[in-house]
């Protein structure tokens, strides 16, 4: 099997060079390119058409932030997965980055071994969030879901071909257990794509989030 192979964002050299050492040992994962600005980025990433995934600092220093950049990486190279590593835990910065397209949110603050699990989830498509971003955006749906109706509005996030794929067949009326089977992942994962949906969707069911795919077209019952 190939190696995943992705980007650095970061306008720090010293946090790049940690990132590709820390990396240096994982067979299935190769760092084929670095970026310290927007630019220099969308600039590279015309050059490495194989790039999958795009490790993703919000600041970085003069021109455009991680947040720009991230919308106009999502829409140039739809093949690309942006996963954000950041120092910012507000939850402004989280929202952003996934209305932005990220599909993935860690701090810097977590282990290595938080980095590669949330680089090869991301690297197939699936959302990963670090626990202290998931309560974010629980926090920020608990509020949301409180207020009057006439004041609620549905989040611009795009979903990914995998969370379109499990909603469907949770509109369809399988079970956790049966979306694992048929799409090959663990129960675990199901469960996280389902609460993800919860949170993106700004829904608090199943009944929810069938209505929103209805209601959205993004299903065809």
């Amino acid at each position: 099997m190939n190696p995943i192979k992705i980007m650095i964002v970061d306008d720090h050299q010293m946090i790049r060079d940690g990132i590709k050492a820390s990396l240096s040992g994982e067979s299935d994962i190769e760092v084929v390119e670095e970026a310290a600005n927007a630019k220099e980025a969308l600039a590279k990433l015309g050059h490495h058409p194989d790039i999958q995934v795009v490790v993703m600092d919000i600041s970085l220093g003069e021109g455009e932030d991680g947040i720009t950049l991230t919308g106009k990486i999502t829409e140039q190279y739809k093949k690309v997965n942006i996963l954000t590593m950041s120092m910012h835990d507000e939850e402004a910065h989280v929202i952003n980055m996934l209305k932005a397209g990220a599909i993935g949110y860690m701090l810097k603050d977590q282990g290595m071994s938080d980095l590669v699990e949330a680089i090869k989830t991301v690297a197939v498509g699936e959302s990963y969030f670090s626990k202290t971003v998931s309560d974010i955006l629980m926090n920020q749906f608990l509020r949301k879901k409180n207020l009057p109706t006439s004041k609620k509005t549905q989040p611009q996030v795009e979903l990914t071909k995998r969370e379109l794929e499990i909603l469907k067949m949770i509109a369809e009326e399988f079970t956790n257990q049966e979306i694992a089977d048929q799409l090959f992942i663990s129960l675990r994962t199901v469960d996280t794509h389902r609460r993800n949906l919860l949170l993106k969707l700004n829904v608090k069911n199943t009944a929810g989030l069938v209505k929103y795919a209805l209601t959205h077209h993004l299903i065809d019952l």
